[in-house]
């Protein structure tokens, strides 16, 4: 298991030819990169390389493309002490670091590995408990990407003397009035737009994501196209990285000491309050969710709404689960530096799968008013509200509560 890495360059891990062996890492001296900022024709770029084939071809292309490039893989996470069984994949396992490296190694690049495990764990793990256990459901991604990676990748960016970072993420990035916000990506089966509403000014003036105007097809094709034929072919993770087999359940039963005799018994009722049953504990479940209830009624039912304070799972036929409005919190404004007082009419997602409904929204002190111009279905309180104006991303926040 590699050490944890302190946020001084002289401690950065290089890119080393032979197998990755976490034991044996020496630091480099950044000031041996400095000669090499005279040929660059862009500038230079820190990319977040996960070992997969998007943050791959995002340093490919731009080292193409004549910039100076600075590859950083960041460990956030590994198996062996999330208590999972499988083997470990994703932009966290051993494998993917080295997959990495070797392409810096390939095409001439310096490479870092830097170990953020504590700082991830301290916030994101953290939050993502406190969240079920306040009756929510987390989005962890949006938050690693707002507070953690961003934030990581401009401290290493400086340290560096990096002036932009670069992702493999599938959006683009424009600019109206002085003000940077993120659009949809091309591809609308890869845009990643609804988990990037929280990155702030600072964050998109410095970034690059020239993935955005591609579609994956087209990224996979570059990549076999320049011989990286086990590359184009590399499949995808879609689980939440600290969570091994996507049990979150489990998970939580890990995190909290005891969380199964404080929680095992609560009740099921309905809107009106009647008890249907008992259930496992309030944090096992989810608003919207329909499968996995672990009771019988005759027809489907759906979970409503949670109530913590008193262990309390309210169920109803799939049309309770309809709203047409929501309140939402912790906002980040993109494109518009704030909402007209008469508000604005955006496409709202609560989802990111979610195609999004018509929607008003306004500015209430901190927060924003959501009314829906259709019911919508299934608003998770916890999870991210996206607007959109256009293809273009107004701003986005955390879901507090809906209403009808």
């Amino acid at each position: 298991m590699p050490a944890k890495v302190p946020d001084n360059p002289e401690t950065f891990k290089p890119r080393n030819p032979e197998p990755l062996n976490p034991e044996t890492l020496k630091p480099l001296n950044p000031e041996t990169l400095k000669p090499l900022k005279s040929m660059s024709k862009h500038g230079k770029a820190l990319v977040a390389m996960s070992g997969g084939i998007d943050s791959t071809m995002t340093a490919v292309l731009l080292h193409e493309e004549g910039w100076e490039v600075v590859g950083i893989t960041m460990k956030t996470w590994d198996y062996a002490t999330s208590g999972g069984s499988k083997k470990e994949t994703g932009c966290c396992s051993l494998d993917s670091i080295n997959d990495a490296r070797a392409v810096a190694v390939k095409l001439g690049f310096h490479h870092f590995i830097v170990d953020i495990r504590e700082e991830f764990g301290d916030y994101v793990i953290d939050n993502f408990v406190d969240e079920y256990m306040a009756g929510r459901t987390p989005n962890p991604c949006v938050l690693c990407n707002t507070h953690i990676k961003w934030n990581s990748l401009l401290r290493r960016a400086d340290m560096l003397d990096c002036e932009f970072i670069a992702t493999g993420h599938y959006g683009i990035i424009n600019e109206l009035d002085g003000r940077k916000y993120v659009t949809r990506a091309r591809d609308r089966q890869k845009d990643q737009s609804y988990v990037l509403w929280g990155l702030s000014q600072e964050c998109l003036q410095r970034t690059r994501m020239p993935l955005g105007v591609f579609t994956k097809p087209e990224v996979r094709q570059m990549a076999a196209d320049r011989g990286w034929d086990e590359l184009s072919k590399k499949a995808e993770s879609y689980e939440i990285c600290f969570v091994p087999d996507n049990d979150y359940r489990s998970f939580l039963r890990r995190r909290v000491d005891g969380l199964d005799e404080q929680v095992a018994g609560g009740r099921f009722v309905d809107a009106a309050g009647k008890i249907l049953g008992t259930h496992e504990g309030y944090p096992f479940y989810t608003v919207g969710q329909r499968k996995g209830l672990g009771i019988a009624l005759g027809e489907p039912m759906f979970v409503t709404e949670i109530r913590p304070e008193t262990n309390t799972v309210v169920l109803g036929r799939e049309d309770d689960l309809i709203r047409n409005g929501m309140m939402v919190g912790k906002v980040n404004l993109m494109k518009y530096g704030v909402l007209p007082a008469e508000g604005i009419e955006t496409v709202t997602k609560v989802r990111y799968r979610d195609p999004g409904t018509l929607s008003t929204i306004r500015s209430i002190g901190h927060d924003v008013d959501v009314s829906f111009h259709a019911n919508v279905k299934g608003v998770a309180p916890g999870q991210s509200a996206v607007f959109y104006e256009g293809d273009d991303v107004v701003g986005g926040g955390i879901i507090q509560g809906s209403f009808n």
